[in-house]
């Protein structure tokens, strides 16, 4: 499917089956532009690189775009859920992403001006900077989780007990000087 699909003031561009969320700046020009919906990972194109983490559901958002003189201010929120593994016990668990106050100035001029196309800015890069941005660095189960535990063989429950050396300190502190 080719071609422009306009809802509500913004276009969804299909470029080779990849969705982008495109802002229509036309339809900005009257009213403030209200969006929810959702976008997939394949849409958004995380390349996640790390294997603790995987994204298998899409972003859902919520956002407000208003035009002012020299800019675009889009607020809202990003939700999105993460399949996480426990960097400590490795136990698989879900969290959830929530960027309720998510707020994005977009420049028309200056050293940080947005890119505008056919009179549409592409937010979708925005989007998946905010969202990799707030992913976990180490993701844990729950914050005092104690980490793996540790078994022992038979062989090991039934070794000699015998007393733990002394330390280098414990030596140390005899030294009379």
């Amino acid at each position: 499917m080719d071609g422009n699909i306009f809802s509500a003031g913004f276009s969804v561009l299909w470029h080779n089956q990849i969705m982008s969320l495109n802002v229509n700046l036309r339809h900005l020009e009257t009213r403030n532009v209200t969006l929810r919906g959702e976008l997939s990972p394949e849409e958004l194109d995380l390349d996640v690189r790390d294997e603790m983490i995987r994204v298998t559901q899409p972003v859902e958002y919520d956002i407000e775009i208003e035009k002012m003189d020299d800019a675009i201010l889009v607020q809202g929120g990003l939700h999105m859920e993460l399949e996480c593994e426990c960097v400590r016990c490795l136990k698989k668990f879900s969290r959830r992403l929530d960027l309720d106050n998510w707020t994005l100035h977009l420049p028309f001029e200056g050293d940080e001006k947005v890119s505008v196309e056919n009179d549409c800015v592409d937010l979708t890069s925005f989007v998946r900077e905010d969202i990799l941005l707030e992913f976990p660095q180490h993701p844990l189960c729950k914050p005092d989780c104690g980490g793996l535990k540790i078994t022992y063989g038979k062989s090991m429950q039934n070794a000699d007990k015998h007393e733990p050396k002394p330390s280098a300190w414990t030596e140390l502190n005899k030294l009379k000087l």
